[in-house]
């Protein structure tokens, strides 16, 4: 049992109370003082361990520069320089600008979410000389003393010094759902954190050595890893690669040996065969689309812990939301007390007031009534049981000012009285209003007794009111809007969700269901969650639960909170959403933090999310178009012992043209679509017909150009017939992309479509980029074999979705 008693600061004794009844002074220890604490910096027993929420500039150099294709392509850029004009080796500074471009956004991004990650991060409490003060996690010393209070999370290993019927919940290290409870001497582990009460502990180690230290720091770093997509793109470069290796080795002895051509020429066809094959600006795309939905997220207050998040929430059809804090504001007020079974109201005050006063970490609920009755001065607490989400109610045992003792809980009625108790009708009408309803009650059993509720007597209703986001509603209809399913689940009284619901304007919020009758089996409870859209008196251990269910039948689940009843289902959630005023709990364990704590802020993510997934599936199959159709033509190249017929200076012009500008466009634009799975699936079952048609044009008229011209020159002509149809096969392809159709989608293909007419009408560019058309025929030709192409291509996209579905 633990002994709680007000510290008295006065010098004197309190008027009107016998001393002797007075209890002891409570001497708290101090803490290290500031000699101390500059000692073990001077020694360096610092809390060191540098958690980052972004990668380091070097890192992030590192990762846009030194790549495998661009490695090759600086190779082939190095030869090209040497052998060839300059225009040939214009995709190399197409590379450096692109690479400048990716390394400059994501620095960009990198300083957004670090000036996020200091307004974010978690200020645990330290006590020294006797005061306690908020310092940053990296400040503390070894030997500090750190106060704890629910929803702290535990920052370095150390020891209990004090306890305030403390439990902790060490589930995220150990598996162990059940919280524990601590008593002074007790060890506490980093990464645990607490639930219910409060205490203090000494820390015993710091930096490196804590047990959840290297946890933690890959836990809170910014990532690329354990994305669909990100893998997805690795997975289409590892295939691209085996298929590129043997088709440009064949090129180069097709090109080189069998062919008896000038050998510069020659190898600026070579190389002209192999830069296409390489989707080389599919990966920065990718980095540049996401590292922009950082810094657009940062500017609406929004910390994207772990950047697969974005992705994440694109691909979300189920979002579960907690009531308390999420779709209610933080405070209530007290509306109403109602006093049972003949009680004195001005007695119940005090007693609400003794109760708001023993605890020194009030939730919501208590504060409210703190705010509305202050404390009984002449009451003391000698005894208390601190509010557990999994309990439903707390409690206190007092010693009133004239020599009486009691015993009291407050908590959830449902909970504290038995089934049938005639308190319970008048609980439903308050609970059917959307006004949460407290029972006070006044028990004869000890605090630490398992049956403390049994035969609790019924003292007064507390009724509090809730405060509703003024932005709830909208919030919700806009996910109905994109068919992302909404689920309430809470902890409160099942009929009070339920009107909470429904002033919200919830779909089926008319029909909520009670937790405490949920099927425990999986199956089972994942149909009724299916069915149902409102959950009532839900513990922390059914929300995991649900979460998987959920889960289980294939759905995407976000789960919002801000509690610590909340950590477990946000751990386990595809995505957790945590708001900045939530614990520090929630907010390690969540992927985003809603900073400004506005739920309104969550359709923008989605949004994001959306728009960054569903641009870039987009844009990748102009990108494996290319590299399909390169392979294809460099393979019947090799096959028909004949000159490569581009330039690498024709190719870097088609590709600026038809994929770099528009992709750009194209990836940065809204997209509300939701995010589908099988990323290579989806965009392979597309580049490959379009790769395919596109090469096999293109080789049809180079072959009818060969049979056409003759002569010295007929190589150029040849090439430039070739290059016509390539051109209009690739715009149909990006045409066909770029559905549906905006203005100023039409405009930006219009605007590509036009340049390309440019090149081919001032004669300068003409003899720039080595593009002339010579007469009639076989340009003529060579469009018709491009429209057919074009037939055949949409054709073949209409039958690969019905064969095909996404």
């Amino acid at each position: 049992m633990t002994q709680r008693a007000k510290i008295d600061t006065d010098s004197g004794d309190t008027p009107g109370t016998p001393v002797e009844t007075e209890p002891p002074v409570v001497h708290r220890p101090a803490g290290l003082t500031s000699a101390e604490v500059a000692e073990r910096v001077a020694r360096g027993e610092v809390n060191d361990v540098p958690v980052r929420s972004s990668r380091s500039t070097a890192d992030i150099v590192r990762a846009n520069v030194f790549t495998r294709f661009n490695a090759i392509i600086g190779v082939l850029w190095v030869i090209m320089l040497i052998v060839a004009p300059i225009q040939d080796s214009l995709f190399g500074f197409v590379i450096v600008a692109n690479t400048g471009i990716g390394i400059i956004q994501e620095l960009r991004a990198k300083k957004t979410l670090d000036g996020l990650a200091v307004i974010g991060e978690a200020k645990p409490t330290v006590r020294r000389d006797g005061r306690a003060a908020g310092i940053s996690t990296s400040e503390i010393v070894l030997g500090d003393l750190i106060e704890l209070g629910p929803g702290d999370k535990v920052v370095v290993d150390g020891v209990v010094a004090e306890a305030d019927s403390m439990e902790i919940d060490e589930s995220l290290l150990t598996g162990e759902a059940d919280p524990v409870v601590k008593r002074p001497g007790d060890p506490v582990m980093s990464g645990s954190f607490v639930v219910a009460g409060g205490g203090a502990f000494t820390a015993t180690k710091v930096g490196r050595e804590a047990y959840a230290a290297q946890l933690a720091e890959e836990a809170s770093r910014f990532t690329l890893v354990h994305s669909e997509l990100r893998s997805g793109i690795s997975t289409i470069l590892k295939y691209v690669t085996w298929m590129m290796v043997p088709t440009a080795i064949g090129l180069i002895i097709s090109q080189l040996v069998v062919k008896d051509n000038d050998l510069k020429n020659s190898i600026a066809r070579t190389v002209g065969g192999i830069v296409p094959m390489i989707p080389e600006g599919l990966v920065l795309l990718t980095s540049v689309a996401f590292a922009i939905g950082v810094i657009r997220l940062g500017r609406k207050q929004c910390l994207v812990q772990e950047l697969p998040a974005i992705e994440g929430l694109a691909r979300v059809d189920v979002v579960c939301l907690d009531k308390t804090g999420t779709l209610t504001e933080g405070g209530m007020d007290v509306t109403e007390v109602r006093v049972l079974n003949g009680s004195d109201e001005a007695y119940v005050r005090k007693v609400l007031g003794a109760l708001g006063e023993s605890d020194p970490r009030p939730n919501a609920s208590l504060q409210a009534i703190i705010d509305a009755y202050p404390d009984a001065e002449e009451w003391r607490c000698t005894e208390s049981l601190p509010f557990s989400s999994a309990r439903k109610y707390s409690g206190a045992a007092f010693s009133e000012g004239d020599g009486e003792e009691s015993t009291w809980l407050l908590g959830a009625p449902d909970v504290l009285l038995p089934h049938g108790d005639p308190n319970l009708a008048e609980m439903d009408h308050l609970n059917e209003e959307g006004l949460r309803v407290l029972l006070l009650a006044r028990t004869v059993h000890e605090l630490d007794s398992p049956d403390v509720a049994k035969d609790a007597r019924p003292t007064a209703l507390v009724v509090l009111e809730q405060r509703l986001r003024p932005d709830a509603a909208d919030t919700l209809a806009y996910f109905a809007d994109q068919n992302v399913a909404a689920k309430v689940i809470s902890g409160d009284n099942a009929v009070s969700v339920g009107a909470v619901a429904g002033k919200l304007g919830l779909p089926g919020a008319d029909h909520t269901v009670d937790a405490r009758t949920l099927p425990s089996g999986r199956e089972e409870m994942a149909t009724v969650l299916d069915e149902n859209a409102v959950f009532g008196r839900v513990t922390p251990q059914q929300k995991r639960d649900m979460v998987a269910a959920l889960q289980s039948h294939g759905h995407t689940v976000a789960m919002t909170g801000d509690g610590v009843n909340d950590v477990l289902a946000l751990k386990d959630a595809d995505i957790g959403v945590s708001m900045g005023s939530g614990s520090e709990a929630t907010r390690a364990v969540a992927q985003i933090v809603l900073l400004n704590n506005s739920f309104a802020t969550l359709p923008s993510v989605v949004a994001e999310g959306r728009r960054v997934i569903g641009n870039i599936t987009r844009v990748a199959t102009l990108f494996l178009t290319k590299t399909v159709y390169s392979v294809l033509l460099a393979i019947l190249v090799v096959v028909s012992q004949i000159e490569y017929p581009f330039l690498p200076r024709h190719l870097t012009l088609l590709s600026t043209l038809t994929i770099g500008v528009p992709a750009f466009f194209l990836a940065l634009a809204p997209n509300k679509e939701r995010a589908k799975p099988h990323f290579v699936r989806r965009v392979m079952r597309y580049a490959i017909p379009g790769g395919v048609v596109a090469a096999a044009a293109t080789f049809t008229t180079y072959l009818l150009a060969r049979h056409h011209y003759t002569g010295a020159d007929a190589l150029g002509a040849e090439t430039s017939a070739a290059t016509l149809t390539l051109f209009l096969v690739s715009m149909w392809v990006l045409a066909i992309i770029a559905r549906p159709y905006t203005w100023w989608r039409i405009a930006l293909v219009a605007t590509m479509g036009g340049a390309f007419l440019l090149v081919l009408a001032v004669p300068w560019l003409q003899d720039f980029f080595a593009l002339k058309l010579v007469g009639t025929t076989m340009p003529w030709a060579a469009v018709a074999v491009a429209a057919a192409g074009a037939a055949v291509l949409e054709l073949a996209w209409r039958w690969v979705d019905r064969r095909f579905p996404a």
